[in-house]
């Protein structure tokens, strides 16, 4: 320093060094400002690119159906014919037409190039005078003849490859012999008839100058040959069916019989009894000037698909309620105003095609309630329709001829916001409700895709966990931030905090395996604890203040916590203790059958209790960690303040540190309630994952991340049930993204508010 000044001297090499190290901090500052931004936007592109994945294979769920003309030709190799009956083989190359005459062609679907002809009839003098399907599924047809005889064949087809050149080959087969079945009702003409086919045997249903009859036949197994089957007549019966049919249908388990007569009415049979068939009801579901037009079953022969003359279609299927089975109308759909011609069902999920007299093809899905879309193909009357089992081809014939071969593209036809968010009326069940089923052991299985269930089962699981956690972690973080000693403090914190290093899949497992037994063995005692912790505390703290002075002031301040930890363990063994007793003397030995029995609750081993405890667990820590700190840094001089002021301790921290903390304390309670909603191996292991929709206490839950979790590994890819997986995912996504978004709304306002304290 300069003794004339009294300022400060530098020298050059001083001055160097002091700009040398300016520029180093710079730079490290530089650097340090641009990665942790570039940290942020990676974080940033990172959710929006999980966003744009999630969303790019949710997208085609929602793409709309589209028909692409591929070609249309005339029928050739035709004369007085008139066709039965289209269909196609599942690689959609080659189609079979049945003609009138017995005569079965198969052709090339593209080009119309005829491939193969058969007669069928070809033995016989007799001529063909109706037609029904045997077996959907085996492509198995009966042809009813006018000498009282039903010939029933199988089509089918067979690959081959010679040298990587795949060939399909036409196949016939006679299941029940080459010869036409003798149902022994003599030379008549059978004018219609139905026919349901299982293992033990077929029923059928005809209609001949006679009236209707009700024929059973039993399938009967050659000892030496299994191959070989014959069929033994045990039935004939006469209905007290006085109209002549439309239409007859049979259920392919041989239960129901349905026949539809001209005024649209459907009378309903049981037919289990094969000796004593019983009427159940007539039913009439057209509006009196409409007239039936087309009368099929859905796939699965549950569901009836009833057109008429108006263009409406009505789907109905048997409801059993209060003891009776009554045949209900679920729903109705509408694709043009003009009468519908034909409806042809897709054979791998439930939806059906319809025809009309203008050339419009209608397709709808019935579970999802959907007209998935109406196109023009002809300018005439379109007679017959077949679809490949893939739903990926179709042909149709107009009343000139003409056949038109169209390629559909529907491939998610069966997701609409009914099906996934509404209630569905599913087939078998008594009423309308929501369910999660996604796959079941049959080919005719109605898809149920709700996702409600598991959204309602996901906050369920986060509201149990919450009420669990929220108590204890905020509680505790106001009594260790404001009134623990420091070094109790120093332990208690860390080791709380420690907790969430504990692996969920731990959590879940010990939750599943030892919790959730246990306090069902000990149910009264668990409930017990909620009351007898509280009072042994309050016992306590009464004991506390008549305690003298003198023993007080010995518990240093901010350690008379530390006295309850075996106050609470006393109680809470004391309540376990007794829980047998009370089960003896309160519940008649079991609580469960007591609730089950007694008060009609149902009772689940991995229940909310058990998720209410091992993910309240697992949520603690977080809670708790962020509250406690937002506590603790609350400045000193707001409390010292209020103090001076004459406020007592919990006048401080209700009124002055509660409020300016509350910003931090509500950012950890939705941090805790995102955690909760996205767990997923906790929910995994210690629920029923049963997708019920029941808030009760004693019942299971399954939740959309479990619920991807169980599924995604099973599910084909690119399936509707691969996409609604991924769906789940997405509403996941979003509801975690929004509850954040509004949490730090919330955060900023209350930050802004109490900023001014």
């Amino acid at each position: 320093m300069s003794e004339e000044t009294g300022t400060t001297r530098f020298s050059p090499q001083t001055l160097l060094f002091n700009e040398a190290l300016w520029r180093r901090r710079s730079l490290k500052d530089f650097i340090a400002r641009y990665l942790i931004g570039a940290g942020g936007v990676a974080v940033i592109g990172s959710i929006v690119l999980i966003f744009v994945f999630l969303f790019s294979v949710v997208f085609p769920l929602f793409k709309d159906a589209k028909l692409h003309e591929v070609s249309s030709y005339p029928l050739s190799n035709t004369g007085t014919d008139n066709t039965l009956l289209y269909s196609i083989e599942e690689q959609a190359e080659i189609a079979m037409r049945l003609n009138d005459k017995g005569i079965l062609d198969f052709f090339n679907v593209d080009t119309g190039e005829l491939i193969e002809t058969n007669n069928l009839l070809e033995s016989s003098e007799a001529n063909v005078s109706s037609w029904a399907y045997v077996n959907k599924d085996n492509n198995r047809i009966g042809l009813g003849l006018d000498n009282g005889k039903i010939l029933i064949f199988t089509n089918d087809y067979k690959l081959v490859y010679e040298e990587e050149h795949r060939t399909i080959l036409p196949r016939i087969s006679y299941p029940y012999g080459e010869n036409a079945i003798d149902l022994s009702i003599g030379n008549q003409d059978i004018s219609s008839f139905a026919v349901g086919e299982n293992e033990e045997g077929l029923t059928f249903f005809i209609y001949t100058d006679s009236g209707p009859r009700l024929i059973n036949l039993e399938k009967q197994t050659s000892f030496l040959n299994e191959d070989e089957v014959s069929l033994e007549l045990t039935s004939l019966i006469q209905l007290p069916y006085t109209d002549k049919p439309i239409k007859a249908l049979i259920t392919p388990e041989r239960e129901w019989l349905y026949i539809l007569n001209k005024d649209g009415e459907i009378s309903f049979f049981d037919i289990r009894a094969k000796d004593n068939p019983t009427h159940i009801e007539n039913i009439s579901v057209l509006e009196e000037d409409n007239s039936p037009t087309s009368f099929e079953f859905l796939v699965g022969g549950i569901s009836l698909l009833l057109a008429d003359n108006q263009g409406n279609i009505h789907q109905l299927f048997p409801v059993t309620g209060e003891g009776e089975r009554n045949l209900t109308l679920i729903r109705s759909f509408k694709g043009s105003n003009s009468k519908v011609s034909g409806i042809t069902n897709e054979q791998l999920r439930k939806g059906f095609l319809a025809t009309d007299d203008e050339g419009n093809i209608s397709i709808f899905h019935t579970t999802a309630s959907r007209h998935v879309l109406t196109r023009n193909i002809s300018s005439v009357e379109i007679t017959h329709l077949a679809i490949a089992p893939r739903s990926d081809k179709l042909i149709a014939e107009d009343v000139t001829g003409q056949l038109h071969v169209w390629k559909l593209d529907s491939e998610h036809p069966e997701v609409s916001w009914n099906s996934l968010w509404g209630k569905v009326w599913y087939e078998s069940y008594p009423e309308p409700d929501y369910i999660w089923q996604s796959s079941s052991a049959s080919s005719d299985f109605e898809p149920k895709f709700s996702l409600t269930p598991l959204t309602f089962g996901t906050f369920k699981a986060a509201f149990y966990a919450m009420l669990f956690a929220m108590p204890l972690a905020i509680a505790g973080a106001i009594f260790t931030a404001y009134f623990m000693a420091p070094k109790m403090r120093g332990v208690v914190k860390p080791s709380i905090e420690i907790m969430e290093a504990l692996p969920t899949v731990i959590l879940g497992f010990l939750a599943g395996l030892w919790l959730a037994p246990y306090v069902e063995a000990n149910l009264p005692g668990i409930f017990a604890t909620l009351l007898a912790i509280p009072l042994g505390v309050a016992i306590a703290s009464l004991v506390w203040w008549n305690i003298p002075d003198e023993i007080k002031i010995q518990i240093p301040d901010g350690w008379q916590a530390a006295m309850l930890i075996p106050v609470v363990m006393l109680f809470g063994w004391l309540a376990l203790a007794l829980s047998p007793w009370m089960e003896n003397v309160f519940f008649d030995g079991s609580m469960r059958l007591w609730l089950t029995d007694s008060m009609g609750i149902g009772y689940d081993q991995r229940n909310s209790i058990i998720i209410g405890i091992a993910m309240g667990f697992a949520v603690i820590p977080t809670i708790f960690s962020i509250t406690e700190d937002a506590i603790f840094s609350v400045p000193k001089a707001l409390s010292s303040g209020s103090l001076a002021l004459g406020a007592t301790p919990w006048q401080t921290m209700v009124r002055v540190v509660l409020p300016s903390a509350s910003p931090g304390i509500f950012s950890a309670t939705m941090i805790g309630l995102g955690r909760a909603v996205g767990e997923t191996m906790i929910v995994l292991m210690a629920t029923g994952n049963t997708p019920v929709m029941d808030f009760s206490i004693f019942e299971g839950m399954r939740t959309l991340s479990a619920n991807v979790a169980v599924e995604l590994p099973e599910s084909e890819v690119d399936s509707t049930h691969f996409r609604i997986l991924f769906l789940a995912a997405l509403v996941l996504f979003l509801f975690t993204f929004v509850f954040n978004t509004i949490a730090e709304i919330v955060r900023q306002r209350l930050r802004e508010k109490y900023s001014r304290v």
